[in-house]
């Protein structure tokens, strides 16, 4: 579900790219699922830059209802559209420094637009998924708190030609196993070499059984 798997590669190459802005737009503060879901709806609408500035705000407020701070983003939106379609020509900017000018788009939506829409690396591209696990695998030399602290962290150290796989290989690993929210720690390959994996399944471990304890008992 990352944000150049939910656009639409079928469309011409303009309109994929606009797409893979919105998804990423969409995506902060949002469960992937609500994403995909959000983008699907906007893509049955007609998800090019003409038809969202001919959109209601009343009416894309319910096509990508209930992403995290939608109303915010229905701003964000439009407005990112707006110059899109007056100063680029209904297309997206090919710099990260000129992405970083639009409403609603940092550090991290730059790096993954440039490498998913323009396939130009630029950078990590550190989402919440890169963040948590690579602070849970010990990737970093201290916890950091911000997706752009890990990003640093990880560009000092990993070889510039595997960047391009860090964020897809762990938003798929963070989807599936290294999940926010009871992470799969016993039926995860990398369990015995992760710090939070040997935490967790040794905890697990210590956890007596309701047939041990009744046995105990009696």
């Amino acid at each position: 579900m990352g944000c150049d798997e939910i656009s639409d590669r079928s469309s011409p190459p303009e309109v994929f790219r606009y797409q893979v802005v919105l998804s990423l737009m969409l995506s902060s503060q949002t469960k992937d699922q609500v994403t995909s879901a959000a983008m699907a709806r906007l893509r049955a609408h007609g998800c090019t830059i003409e038809n969202i500035l001919n959109t209601s705000d009343k009416k894309l407020g319910e096509l990508i209802y209930p992403v995290g701070f939608w109303q915010r983003k229905v701003i964000y939106i439009k407005n990112t559209t707006k110059i899109l379609k007056e100063k680029y020509g209904c297309d997206i900017p090919d710099s990260l420094e000129n992405l970083l000018k639009l409403p609603g788009i940092g550090p991290k939506m730059a790096h993954l637009i440039m490498k998913c829409a323009w396939n130009q690396l630029t950078g990590i591209g550190v989402d919440t998924h890169v963040h948590r696990i690579s602070n849970r695998l010990g990737w970093v030399p201290k916890p950091t708190k911000e997706p752009e602290q890990t990003r640093k962290a990880l560009e000092d150290w990993l070889p510039r030609e595997i960047w391009s796989e860090v964020n897809h290989l762990l938003v798929g690993f963070g989807q599936q196993i290294c999940r926010p929210v009871n992470p799969l720690c016993q039926s995860c390959l990398n369990k015995d070499i992760c710090p939070t994996g040997l935490k967790n399944n040794k905890a697990s471990k210590n956890v007596k059984s309701p047939k041990k304890l009744i046995k105990q008992e009696t």
